[in-house]
């Protein structure tokens, strides 16, 4: 069993697209997969979500959105917007822990960056992570300001002794220009390792069979093939 936090380095660089890779994966090598959303925010009530295109993409029904607010802000700021209370990472720390006694890997995808505030006493996903002793999964995007929220992202967890599991481009251009492209080189520059891969721009739109497909070129390369326990250790430090 192990638990994996999947951050972006800010909103839409394809953070959902990469957390049903990963799934998808994982549960093509016979792994028994959930996927937790902590908080979806700027959705109304009975409109498919990022637990909904999780489901489709990697064909997996084991997801649970925790909490729903219908303003497109942080959880803490969307949950007074909506007088109601935020999450409580606590809590949600042993949902996790209930979940993942009973499978190979459960994927907690956060709400934007690491810093984002899940209630009014500043709990993040940081925290979230560092409470399930769980490596993070970093998804940036391609192209100018890539590298410097990435490199905050990056500082971040090391300055809490978080795990990186890795960093993945979540949208990968179809045809890149010439700040992607040198994105690469200074990406693993900044992680110190190779990239955990670029899943292409227009992936989610995919169906079931061409997404897996993708997600084995995209992905599956970085972790030898396996999506086991090993393949996301803790100690998998900067």
């Amino acid at each position: 069993m192990t638990v994996l936090v999947v951050s972006g380095t800010g909103t839409e660089v394809g953070k959902t697209v990469v957390t049903a890779a990963v799934a998808a994966l994982a549960q093509d090598r016979g792994h028994a997969v959930a996927v937790v959303k902590p908080a979806q925010t700027g959705v109304l009530p009975g409109e498919p979500g990022d637990v909904d295109l999780v489901a489709g993409l990697a064909g997996i029904d084991d997801v649970h959105e925790l909490a729903r607010f219908p303003d497109p802000l942080a959880p803490a700021a969307a949950a007074r917007r909506a007088g109601r209370c935020a999450v409580d990472l606590a809590a949600l720390a042993g949902t996790v822990d209930k979940l993942a006694a009973g499978r190979d890997l459960v994927i907690v995808e956060g709400a934007g960056g690491l810093l984002v505030r899940y209630d009014d006493n500043g709990a993040t996903l940081a925290d979230l992570a560092r409470e399930l002793s769980a490596p993070v999964l970093v998804v940036t995007a391609a192209g100018l300001g890539t590298l410097n929220t990435t490199a905050l992202t990056l500082e971040v967890l090391a300055h809490r002794g978080l795990g990186l599991a890795g960093v993945v481009i979540g949208s990968w251009p179809t045809e890149p220009d010439l700040a992607c492209r040198s994105n690469v080189a200074d990406l693993e520059i900044l992680a110190g390792r190779g990239l955990s891969g670029a899943v292409p721009a227009g992936a989610g739109r995919l169906g079931r069979t061409d997404f897996l497909a993708t997600a084995r070129r995209s992905l599956e390369p970085a972790f030898g093939g396996t999506f086991s326990a090993r393949a996301f250790r803790k100690d998998h430090q900067m």
